[in-house]
Parts: C-alpha cells; structure tokens; sequence
C-alpha cells in the first residue's frame, strides 16, 4: 500500500522534485493516498530546547504523533498542553511518570534530558512498558549503556537513540557510494566537531549530569559519523586533552581533546573535538579511487556535502521529522534502517568514549572491542 512517506521518499529524496518542501505542504495528489496505517503516539520528557525542536518537527509527521508530556516545570506543561493540544491525562511529572504503565494512550516515550538521567528514566520508562527513544549519548559510560539495553529486552519494549543523521538524506547518499565502492578502499577519515560553549552555569558543564564536557556532547557526532563513514569498527584509539580554562572546564568536564582511530582494513582517523573552538562542524573521508566532504556535517542543516563526482544535491528535510518518521517505522512495521539506531549502536559509541577518556588520562594506546 503506498503511503504518504512512500510518495515523499519518491518525490522528495528520488527525483529531487520538491527538494525544500516542508512535508506538511505537499497537496494530495492522485498518485498518493492519506496515510492510514499505525501511527505512533510519543510523550516527550524534558521540554527545553531540543525537545522543543523535536515537537516542532513532528507536526510535519504522518506516522508520529506527540501526544504526552513529562516535565518538572509546572508551567512548561501548561504551555505545552495549549500549544500541542495535549490532554490532562497525558501530563506527568518526573515523581510519577511510572503511572504511565496505566495510559494505553502512549507507546513511546522520548527521554531529552541531560545525560546522566537517562540511565534512570530510561529504566524507569522501560519498567511501564513503554518504548523508549533517548537522546544521545544513552548513558555516560558503557556499564550504564549495556544495563539499559537489558532492562528494555527485559521489558521487551524496543530502545532507539536519536541519532538523526542515519535518515540524513545527503549522509545516505556518502554511505550509498562507499558501499558501492565508489572512494575504493577507505584510507583516511577526518571529524571536526565543536563550538564555544555559553553560558557556564549550564548542565552540560556539570560533570554530574553531563558525564564529561565536548566529547559527551558534539565529539560522539565525530566518533559515530566515522563508523558510519568508513564502514568498520575501530580497534583502537589515541587521545589528548587540552584545558586552557580549568575555572569553566572543572575536572571531569572536557574542554578539547584530539584524538585518532584505527580500523581493521588499516584506515585511521583524526579527530578534534571541542567546546573552545567556533566553525567546527566537517567531515572528510578519503579512499583510493575518490573522496566525500560534508561541511556543515551535523548540524540542524542543510547538511552540505561534495563528493569526487560532485556537488551533494539530495534535499533538506527537517532532521528530526524524518527521524521520527522513520523510528515509528522501525517500533511498529519492523522496519530496518540503513545504519542502525538502536541501543547496541549506542552502546559501541560509549564503549569508545570510555577508551578516549582512558587513553587521554594514561597516554597509552587503548585497544577496542566493540
């Protein structure tokens, strides 16, 4: 049965006919029919910015749909409730979101908190029954990643984690031709990932709820996107720190690491992640027969790439409709992303920053087993 998203992935990703067409503004045609299969009703928890982005984004969905709220701020719900239409029933607090169990109105719940309370949420969550999306990182460290990814199996309820550049459009196309042997064989990978942090009185420069600084942040973009890019996992990685301000950057929180990665085909990587240097926001991947760059790689877009062949022109979608899109797809039709979002992709990204922050602490050669 052909569906709204079939016929925008046909038009808009294929043809390239409305390449920045919102999806909310594409008229029905003959050739396409209204959506009428299973949708997926979400409660986002924690309504800051992002989970505000993400809101935004999902009134474009067809197969998603925000239906709930979990917040600690009264009157974040309140404005929530008006703004999205959400019912009373619908709105919990962190205290007794566990009564969740009880709305048969929810299936998932996306958890955008600060880093080192996913672990609990996203236990908690998994406990009510509920399917769980969780912002990346998943957890601070590998031990609290793996216990996750058990209690969603335990609970058999799925965990995906928000790793929105798997559906990017002009991401797909860089993974389409390396699979295609297009750069043959991969040599080089290069991540710059980073910005001059605000405010530092915010949470992600608190080691207790961060879990570190710039590499818990925007270096996972960094460590992910050369898995995805080069097509292998590392085998080991080299790191070191640089702090220049101990008073912002306390102990714990990293302010810029440089760090390197080698693959079993013998393709290495640089990296520099950082939350002291503006513009950094670029990928480079090199092969024996061509290369692809992305610069802006990551961020909110448009992604802009070029490859040996040309000028990257697949459209702009807001990323986080199509990835909301696309995991309703995965939790209730069973579908198979291209790169995985699941908890076990995650789980590899941790068990690599676990290795770079060793590495950068001992100074010595840490090898991987993903």
């Amino acid at each position: 049965m052909d569906t709204r998203r079939d016929f925008l992935q046909k038009l808009g990703i294929s043809s390239l006919v409305l390449p920045f067409m919102p999806l909310s503004g594409l008229a029905t045609t003959k050739t396409e029919k209204l959506y009428d299969g299973p949708v997926l009703r979400v409660a986002i928890m924690g309504l800051g910015g992002y989970g505000t982005r993400v809101a935004e984004a999902m009134k474009s969905c067809v197969k998603a749909k925000l239906v709930g709220v979990i917040s600690g701020t009264p009157s974040k719900i309140k404005d929530w409730q008006a703004k999205y239409s959400i019912p009373e029933k619908n709105c919990y607090n962190y205290e007794n979101f566990d009564e969740i169990k009880n709305n048969p109105d929810i299936d998932a719940i996306y958890v955008i908190t600060p880093n080192a309370l996913h672990y609990d949420q996203v236990i908690r969550v998994a406990k009510a029954g509920k399917h769980v999306i969780c912002e990346k990182p998943m957890a601070v460290n590998a031990k609290e990643g793996q216990e996750m990814i058990d209690a969603c199996k335990k609970a058999n309820v799925k965990l995906l984690v928000g790793y929105r550049m798997h559906f990017e459009p002009k991401t797909l196309e860089v993974i389409r031709l390396r699979n295609a042997g297009e750069f043959g064989k991969i040599m080089f990978f290069q991540g710059q990932c980073g910005f001059k942090i605000g405010d530092p009185a915010q949470w992600r420069l608190n080691k207790k709820l961060a879990g570190g600084g710039a590499m818990m942040d925007i270096g996972i973009y960094a460590i992910n996107g050369s898995r995805y890019m080069v097509g292998e996992e590392p085998v080991w990685v080299t790191a070191q720190e640089t702090k220049t301000n101990p008073q912002i950057f306390k102990e714990g929180v990293d302010e810029t690491i440089q760090f390197q990665m080698g693959f079993p085909s013998g393709a290495v990587a640089s990296y520099l992640s950082s939350y002291n240097i503006n513009y950094l926001d670029r990928f480079y991947l090199v092969g024996e027969k061509g290369f692809a760059e992305m610069q802006p790689s990551t961020g909110y877009g448009p992604i802009k790439g070029r490859t040996h062949k040309g000028e990257l022109t697949q459209p702009h979608i807001t990323h986080q409709t199509v990835q909301m899109e696309e995991m309703a797809g995965i939790i209730l039709e069973g579908k198979e992303p291209i790169v995985p979002v699941n908890g076990e992709e995650a789980l590899k990204d941790l068990k690599i920053i676990d290795a770079i922050y060793l590495a950068a602490k001992t100074g010595k050669k840490i090898p991987l087993k993903l």
